[in-house]
């Protein structure tokens, strides 16, 4: 008998569906792949070091069947987080996309910057709000309350484990992601960031509500 879709922790064979689902709603929210010569870098930037270095804070969206057709990963330490991305992570994936060796001029090698320089993490402006998170669904799993749901199960591992906030970066593009948040309790914080993203962020107190 099928189950009903869940939210349950990240286990290590989820692995190749989050990478389909990064790589699927990396672009704006839509699917990457035509728009990337190889959109792998996304998971490896964003998905992938996640749940190699912090397992602990990675919960998947159950279809019912055992398939992962959403996220939630993310980090309690910023600062530390950073540091084991450097030393622990990008040896792992750093041959597969080359550090472009002057400014960025592909899709591909714009990611491939911010995989090979994870201190852009860390800004002083943040200290308030040491996690941050990323969260992606399947376009058809999306609008019918299951983000919601990773996004509580999510602030409260951390609240559990003494994190006092959060932060998170997005694309300024994509609206629907932004109306998520918003609706979650997420507000702009001042951060010197380039114009197509923004910096949002919210206490981990009452991750119930609203």
């Amino acid at each position: 008998m099928t189950e009903s879709p869940r939210i349950r922790p990240y286990r290590v064979e989820d692995r190749p569906a989050l990478d389909d689902i990064c790589v699927r709603t990396a672009h704006n929210g839509q699917d990457s792949r035509p728009h990337y010569a190889d959109p792998s870098v996304f998971p490896d930037t964003f998905a992938a070091p996640y749940v190699h270095l912090e397992p602990e804070l990675a919960f998947v969206l159950d279809d019912g069947e055992g398939r992962a057709v959403g996220y939630i990963v993310g980090t309690a330490d910023t600062v530390r987080f950073a540091r084991a991305f450097r030393t622990d992570w990008l040896p792992l994936v750093a041959d597969l996309h080359p550090e472009p060796s002057g400014p960025p001029s592909t899709p591909d090698e714009n990611i491939a910057a911010l995989l090979h320089h994870p201190e852009r993490m860390v800004l002083p402006e943040l200290a308030a709000w040491p996690a941050h998170l990323h969260i992606d669904l399947l376009p058809e799993w999306q609008g019918r309350g299951y983000g919601r749901g990773l996004m509580r199960t999510f602030l409260t591992a951390l609240r559990d484990a003494g994190v006092p906030a959060v932060h998170l970066v997005m694309a300024v593009a994509n609206k629907p992601a932004r109306a998520f948040y918003d609706r979650m309790g997420f507000e702009e914080i001042a951060v010197p960031m380039d114009d197509s993203v923004v910096c949002l962020g919210r206490t981990t107190a009452d991750p119930g509500r609203p």
